[in-house]
């Protein structure tokens, strides 16, 4: 997955957000169901990010940001940041 992807994928999430949140102020949704998916886009776009933001270091240091270690990370290490 390169840069583009990522942002894709961010932009992608984003909208999907926004259209949730209209369908629940139409009615369409019930809370539950809004907030449920609403917390899977949050972990997902927080990975989308990290993942961009290490991408992104790599290269500024001059390492192949398509390395092995380029990986989307799993939810609980992405939300376990100190911000």
């Amino acid at each position: 997955m390169d840069e583009k992807d990522i942002l894709a994928r961010i932009d992608e999430y984003v909208g999907e957000e926004q259209r949730l949140r209209d369908r629940y102020q139409r009615g369409d949704l019930d809370r539950d169901e809004e907030h449920q998916r609403l917390e899977h886009l949050e972990v997902a776009l927080d990975q989308c990010w990290d993942l961009l933001r290490r991408r992104r270091a790599r290269i500024d240091a001059g390492a192949d940001p398509g390395d092995a270690d380029a990986h989307v990370r799993p939810p609980d290490e992405v939300e376990g940041y100190l911000q």
